[in-house]
């Protein structure tokens, strides 16, 4: 279609004119598409940077390492240490700003040790209607947003990652571990494995979709609607509870409305959910 052929070449431009770039990089299909239409646009002149710590799942890791060297796409792993922050592992409506402050914070020293221009990452307009403080801490360390710039939506990214032959077009969507973890109960070391450990094991179960959301001795489980019938038996339920009770949970509960990305916001004041970031 022809409007997407124009933010295409619109994100193409942005590219272009960005310098020496560095992409914060999950391996999520935003940043995946980013990372690949950069390397295709800049070559030797971007490098993907992926920032590991203790709330990245370990095949979201070697995923997205997967992907870029399938693609050719320089890739750097850098530590954060977000956790050893009181105010990010309090874990308070702010997380994810204190999250991103120092992921950007990291990503700009590497970036003038290393002689690159700007540090971008894969925001894109959908993005806008949720709450989002990252986006807080992206527009104060000055960081492009070229899908967003570009405007492209979700949908779009994901086509236009379809026709270009990316696998991981039709990849979940998946944020950081300690988006799991209820506002207000503290990020841990342990905390953090638990929902780990579980989700895997969701996933060794067959489901593609979950999230498993830690509300300290209960744990809720998100299963994609359309996967949902499948959960719904008593053998699930008994190996749901073996699971779960062995990761440490007193009560293990399914919530019948299905995977919803961003359900912990709902458990947050509505005065907080009205300051969009």
């Amino acid at each position: 279609m022809v409007y997407m052929d124009v933010k295409q070449e619109r994100l193409r431009q942005i590219l272009a004119t960005s310098g020496r770039l560095l992409v914060a990089y999950s391996g999520g299909v935003d940043s995946a598409f980013l990372a690949w239409a950069a390397h295709r646009e800049l070559g030797d002149g971007m490098r993907a940077v992926i920032a590991d710590s203790p709330s990245l799942a370990r095949t979201h890791l070697e995923d997205g390492l997967a992907f870029a060297s399938e693609n050719g796409i320089p890739v750097e792993i850098l530590n954060t240490q977000e956790l050893e922050n009181p105010a990010y592992a309090r874990n308070d409506s702010m997380r994810c700003f204190h999250c991103k402050d120092e992921l950007f914070t990291v990503l700009e020293e590497y970036r003038r040790e290393h002689g690159f221009d700007r540090v971008a990452y894969g925001v894109n307009v959908d993005d806008q209607g949720d709450f989002r403080p990252g986006q807080q801490a992206a527009r104060q360390h000055h960081v492009l947003a070229p899908l967003l710039e570009a405007g492209l939506q979700k949908s779009e990214i994901r086509e236009l990652a379809q026709q270009a032959g990316l696998r991981v077009w039709d990849k979940p969507a998946s944020a950081c571990l300690s988006s799991r973890i209820e506002y207000g109960r503290p990020v841990t070391k342990e905390a953090l494995q638990a929902v780990e450990r579980g989700e895997d094991a969701l996933r060794a179960l067959g489901f593609r979709q979950v999230r498993v959301r830690h509300h300290g001795d209960i744990v809720r489980i998100e299963i994609a609607r359309e996967e949902l019938a499948r959960a719904l038996t008593g053998e699930m339920a008994r190996e749901f509870t073996r699971i779960f009770k062995d990761l440490g949970f007193q009560f293990v509960t399914l919530d019948l409305e299905g995977f919803r990305s961003g359900s912990m916001n709902s458990l947050l004041p509505v005065e907080v959910l009205r300051r969009r970031a």
